[in-house]
């Protein structure tokens, strides 16, 4: 899912100002997003089995909550998240998951569940994190009326995201 713009840029910016204050490499306005499946590598041929998976999802629209930072130490990862995540998004991922899963696409190897959020910034030093979560994260509202199939690019700054399809919620 990619937030809106003013949206996507405020978090930008908590990347940059954090990466400055600690180091590590800050997310792009352009690719910031919350994941809700991850699929690897997919043939092209597979792009239209994705989506009509997408065109065949219902959901109806919800408003997502930023409010928080985390860090995962594994991944050196900061990043945004909801403190109450929405059944509206529960309930499109899950579907979303089903309907992989019913077409043979495994989604989550390691199975480690659904954690909403969206990254900020990448290869952040252990030593900065606690200083950036405790600091927290101003409430950010974002209303979601859709949801989208990504195709994602190696760049030299870092992953390019381009929108495939975008897929409306009622």
């Amino acid at each position: 899912m990619q937030p809106p713009e003013a949206l996507a840029r405020v978090l930008a910016d908590v990347a940059r100002q954090a990466a400055e204050q600690q180091g590590g490499r800050p997310t792009r306005c352009a690719t910031i997003h919350l994941t809700l499946a991850f699929l690897g590598d997919v043939p092209v041929a597979d792009l239209p089995v994705l989506e009509a998976l997408g065109e065949g999802l219902r959901g109806l629209r919800f408003s997502l909550r930023i409010d928080r930072l985390g860090y995962w130490p594994n991944k050196r990862l900061l990043w945004a998240g909801l403190s109450e995540v929405p059944d509206g998004l529960r309930y499109v991922q899950r579907q979303l998951l089903a309907a992989l899963a019913a077409a043979g696409y495994r989604t989550d190897p390691a199975g480690r569940g659904f954690a909403p959020h969206l990254t900020l910034v990448r290869r952040l030093p252990p030593d900065g994190a606690a200083a950036l979560v405790a600091g927290g994260l101003r409430p950010l509202d974002w209303p979601c009326s859709s949801f989208a199939l990504f195709r994602s690019d190696p760049g030299a700054s870092g992953p390019e995201h381009i929108v495939l399809r975008e897929f409306p919620l009622a």
